[in-house]
């Protein structure tokens, strides 16, 4: 062992100019490390300089004309990673632990994949219900394990498809979902209590879940047998994506208003997937979405334990939903991080007593922001690699864009392509015969605890403003991501990130075939609402719809005696939507209580 004065103060590097300085930068290296970068390293740097990777010549270099390497998040990375990276008191029980077992790092199951691999979830939802219906039969003959329903904007809306906002939208970027009838046919010949679907809806979440479960009780399904998960994270909306109806306070007492409904009578269903994916889209970094993410999930469980709900009751049912972006360490790091962070706030924060309660469970989607309309089959690529930094990182459930996403909805051909990707790692690449291969990596360790910490500072920030419904009042998380977009397109622009045929290796090439979607999908919707408003109970429908308006004006309190309160609207939509309201007449009948929200201007 060398004595203190030999060693190398981590605050002082030996030469601050040094090509080679950034192996001691906030760092005790051992001997072998120093010795290593003065004779090894200092002679390779000296014969061939590094070049930084993923940047155009001349670009990305720090203030010593040195390469800089970072991740796309722009975190900076250091050339070699050793045991000098970890804390001190780094210790394997402490830090890492087994799977299946706190702090849950290296999963929540014991086995990995090797006693069940992951849901292969195929995001699909385009034109009418009687075509997606045939594209689910399709994607589930070819090995597909469970159902995503993408909807169109109207339906996120909260508008039928015969409203004049819907114009030129139905059927366009989903399916357009009118009513209890169209949801009929869409799982028509599908066995709800055998499946299960995830649900892309946030603002009318609550419509068309109640729609859903109207259909598995007409199919003749047990409520509590049926699984699946609706994603009615309506923070993320006011943050990231937009698609918001009502003002926050009332869309929060939406959401727990499902939480308590769940919890008594669908315990397999998720009644939240709360969703990064949709912050990572909108051009955050990977600890900004990791960070926000995690922090709605708090905002939920403070808002719901306000309601007098036992976290015990409803946390087991909150699932999560991430991004997997093209930095495959980074979203590697990201993932067990969360699980860390979610076991410490369940445990320390709100005292959950249920292991289930402090398990973080979480779906996967691959970044289709980072697949560009240019050389469209390079995102074959990409997308496998997002998909195996999911795997890695103990993803349950895993949904690959198809390749085709940035110019249309996906053709059959590139659906199963998407599908065949997770296919080939889950059964060819050998990664799902361990549990968390990357574990004891010193780079992976080392980045999983910056992840977690920088998580726990944007929390203390979070706090201080009063929770996340404060924060986005003030616009903090949307200039937070508005930075980093900024920053980020900056950097591409600048050459100093190369997307392959974007801003370097770029040629000439002919799209590929893409799904077109015609407006003959309003007509036949359009057509469809007529006839189904000439033939139910109009008057029903009104009854059903005023008695939700009731319900929705009052204020809701804890249930008693196992009941659910009488003021949640869950009971009151499950009862229009058997009379065949539809989501606009839903939708509307809440608005004309909670009206409806603009964002503010943010300077």
């Amino acid at each position: 062992m060398a004595d203190k004065k030999s060693r190398i103060d981590a605050r002082k590097p030996l030469v601050a100019e040094s090509p080679i300085s950034d192996v001691f930068e906030d760092r005790k290296p051992s001997q072998l490390e120093t010795a290593w970068a003065e004779q090894t390293l200092a002679s390779t740097l000296e014969k061939a300089p590094e070049k930084p990777i993923g940047a155009a010549t001349g670009t990305n270099l720090d203030e010593h004309g040195n390469a800089r390497f970072s991740t796309i998040s722009n975190v900076p990375i250091r050339r070699l990673y050793t045991p000098a990276d970890l804390p001190a008191d780094w210790d394997y029980d402490q830090y890492l632990g087994y799977p299946g077992e706190p702090p849950y790092t290296r999963g929540i199951h014991a086995t990995g994949y090797r006693g069940k691999l992951w849901t292969m979830r195929m995001f699909s939802g385009f034109a009418s219900p009687e075509e997606t219906n045939q594209r689910y039969k399709y994607l589930l003959e070819h090995g597909g394990g469970g159902l995503s329903v993408a909807f169109d904007l109207p339906t996120l809306m909260g508008y039928d498809s015969d409203h004049a906002a819907s114009e030129g939208e139905v059927g366009k970027c989903g399916v357009a979902i009118d009513s209890l009838e169209d949801m009929e046919i869409l799982f028509d010949g599908i066995d709800l209590e055998k499946i299960t679907t995830s649900m892309t809806i946030n603002s009318p979440a609550s419509a068309l879940w109640a729609m859903y479960l109207v259909v598995a009780e007409k199919q003749g399904a047990d409520w509590k047998k049926i699984s699946g998960t609706i994603q009615n994270d309506i923070l993320k909306e006011y943050i990231a994506q937009k698609e918001y109806i009502y003002p926050p306070a009332p869309s929060m007492r939406l959401v727990i208003d499902t939480f308590e409904f769940g919890s008594k009578f669908t315990p397999r269903f998720n009644t939240i997937s709360i969703s990064g994916y949709h912050i990572r889209e909108a051009g955050s970094t990977a600890l900004q979405e990791l960070a926000f993410t995690i922090y709605d999930g708090v905002e939920y469980v403070e808002w719901a334990r306000r309601r007098g709900l036992d976290v015990d009751e409803f946390g087991p049912r909150l699932s999560f939903f991430f991004n997997a972006h093209n930095d495959f360490f980074e979203e590697i790091a990201k993932y067990r991080a969360a699980r860390k962070i979610w076991y410490r706030l369940m445990k320390d924060r709100f005292g959950a007593k249920n292991d289930r309660t402090r398990l973080m469970r979480f779906h996967t989607q691959t970044a289709g922001v980072s697949l560009p309309a240019q050389q469209p089959r390079n995102n074959i690529a990409r997308v496998a690699l997002q998909a195996l930094a999911a795997v890695l990182g103990g993803t349950q459930s895993l949904h690959t864009d198809s390749y085709d996403e940035a110019l249309a909805l996906p053709t059959e051909e590139a659906a199963r392509i998407a599908l065949r990707t997770q296919q080939i790692i889950a059964y060819e690449s050998g990664v799902a015969q361990t549990v968390d291969p990357l574990g004891g990596s010193y780079f992976v360790e080392k980045f999983t605890l910056d992840m977690e910490k920088g998580a726990f500072d944007y929390f203390e920030k979070l706090d201080q403003m009063g929770g996340m419904v404060k924060a986005i009042e003030r616009g903090y998380p949307q200039k937070e991501i508005a930075e980093a977009s900024y920053q980020y397109q900056r950097a591409v622009e600048a050459n100093e990130k190369i997307t392959v045929g974007v801003n370097d290796f770029v040629i000439d090439e002919e799209s590929p075939k893409i799904l077109y979607i015609g407006e003959s999908v309003a007509r036949s919707q359009t057509a469809k609402l007529k006839a189904l408003r000439a033939r139910r109970s109009n008057e029903e429908v009104t009854r059903r719809l005023d008695a939700l308006k009731q319900a929705a004006a009052k204020t809701p309190t804890a249930g008693t005696n196992g009941a659910i309160s009488d003021a949640n609207t869950m009971p009151y939509i499950v009862d229009a939507v058997r009379a065949y309201a539809t989501v606009g007449e839903i939708c509307e009948a809440l608005r004309q209580v909670y009206g409806t929200y603009t964002e503010v201007s943010i300077t």
